[in-house]
């Protein structure tokens, strides 16, 4: 059992009443309540606690019913405060994502008229128009008996991190074509575990739901699609909104397997498939005014697995710190602070390391004085996880967006010459030499000019020759 949930990040899940070859005997009730003790004593031995997902029963030559038990073991490693899955949040404009969010973060159903999505918005702007213009980050809580922890019952988000075993941070990013850019950073910045697709019911795929699906598929992010607000419309036109998304997914451009997901046993299923296979994608179709359906998702979020294995966690936490600089405060009594992702290393409070590149290409010492993980302290950050760190009196003006704190070891060097392989998906003009475009790569936004093509079969190969923002 240690070595399982070693593997799986601090989750494991056990079928009881299953042979090693697969098969399916089943155990009679007195020997699945045994079997069930047996697992609880070795989980308490462990420090884990253990959840029920589902019985069924099986077809087995005997005469007493027998019956098949899947049960979670979750255990927060002894190195980290909870388990960590971000998801980001993709769909076109209207498609009810920060409403979703809403609901699933207060635990209140909306009114038909976004109120849920109230919270979530950042600027006036946003409220006046309701339509999401930045990145906003939201979290969802499980305890280690699977139950939902949100602000419905804690206030703060201490609170929640306090209580939960298992932490879903959501990305939301916005539909608008207007700030597509915005969304292209959230994704390459964020290094999301998975996103979410939300999808309409009466309007189906429609603005930028392909080319969010497109971008996903590009960055090889996984993904599962919801469709939403099927309270507004008759069953005949949600079903056509799902066959839609299944034409879509089957084409030879996605090669996805989609699975419809409309009961517990096919959310538990899905969870497991999603993990262990890439191409299969679960589709739920839920509301967020009646809360159909919506329990549903939970059961797949509280289920899903760390979608990295702990070997390849291992393998980044022994390279060199590298943190990935997203975002810049100011915030009184504490001085300059930057959130963003640790990409590699560990980021302990205290340590030194530089910042860069400036503008004429240097890397500035700086020390790491506090560091805070979901609105709460933190002394040790590892890689993959996001943070905010503060930097004392260190001169905001000398930070950007898209700049790394690395260790001093690491002897960081610029460039301003590239080459790259390129796809072009869509473009409206012909692709030729001295194009400005702007390339996105992780947290970095930069506008380039393409020098030299290299024709190449299906794929180009361009020089950009980066220039100052």
């Amino acid at each position: 059992m240690k070595w399982r949930l070693q593997e799986g990040r601090g989750e494991a899940v056990y079928q009881i009443g299953v042979e090693d070859n697969g098969l399916l005997v089943g155990l009679a009730e007195e020997e699945m309540r045994a079997s069930l003790k047996t697992l609880h004593r070795m989980a308490e031995k462990v420090g884990a606690d253990i959840t029920v997902l589902r019985e069924r029963e099986v077809d087995y030559d005997s005469d007493t019913p027998r019956k098949i038990t899947e049960v979670l073991v979750r255990k927060v490693p002894d190195n980290q405060q909870f388990l960590d899955l971000r998801v980001a949040v993709l769909g076109n404009v209207d498609s009810g994502k920060s409403t979703l969010l809403g609901v699933l973060t207060q635990g209140e159903l909306d009114n038909g008229r976004g109120r849920a999505r109230l919270n979530l918005f950042r600027h006036l702007h946003e409220i006046q128009s309701g339509r999401t213009s930045s990145i906003s980050f939201e979290i969802l809580g499980f305890n280690s008996k699977g139950e939902v922890v949100n602000y419905s019952d804690s206030r703060t988000a201490e609170e929640i991190c306090e209580s939960s075993s298992k932490m879903i941070t959501f990305i939301d990013l916005a539909g608008h074509h207007k700030y597509l850019h915005t969304t292209i950073f959230g994704l390459t910045s964020y290094c999301p575990d998975c996103a979410l697709l939300l999808v309409s019911a009466n309007t189906g795929i429609a603005g930028t739901t392909r080319e969010h699906l497109g971008l996903a598929l590009a960055l090889k992010v996984p993904f599962f699609i919801v469709v939403s607000k099927v309270d507004l419309c008759a069953k005949t036109t949600v079903e056509r909104t799902v066959r839609q998304l299944e034409r879509v997914l089957k084409q030879p451009g996605c090669h996805k397997v989609p699975m419809l997901v409309t009961s517990e046993d096919d959310a538990v299923t899905a969870a497991q498939q999603f993990a262990q296979s890439p191409n299969i994608t679960p589709i739920f179709t839920l509301s967020s005014v009646s809360g159909e359906s919506l329990d549903l998702l939970k059961v797949f979020l509280n289920i899903l697995p760390p979608l990295t294995n702990s070997k390849e966690q291992e393998e980044l936490m022994q390279q060199l710190t590298e943190f990935q600089v997203d975002e810049i405060y100011t915030v009184p009594e504490v001085g300059t602070v930057v959130g963003g992702t640790l990409s590699s290393g560990i980021c302990r409070e205290g340590d030194q390391l530089v910042v860069g590149p400036t503008d004429d290409g240097c890397f500035l010492e700086l020390r790491v004085c506090s560091i805070q993980r979901n609105r709460s302290a933190c002394r040790v950050l590892r890689a993959g996880q996001a943070a905010t760190l503060a930097l004392g009196d260190f001169d905001r003006s000398l930070l950007r967006k898209g700049m790394v704190m690395v260790s001093p070891e690491m002897n960081p060097t610029i460039c301003s010459v590239f080459e790259a392989e390129i796809v072009l998906l869509f473009h409206a003009t012909t692709f030729r030499r001295g194009f400005q475009v702007t390339v996105h790569v992780g947290n970095v936004r930069q506008t380039a000019v393409v020098e030299k093509i290299h024709a190449k079969l299906l794929i180009n190969c361009y020089e950009g020759r980066l220039q100052s923002p």
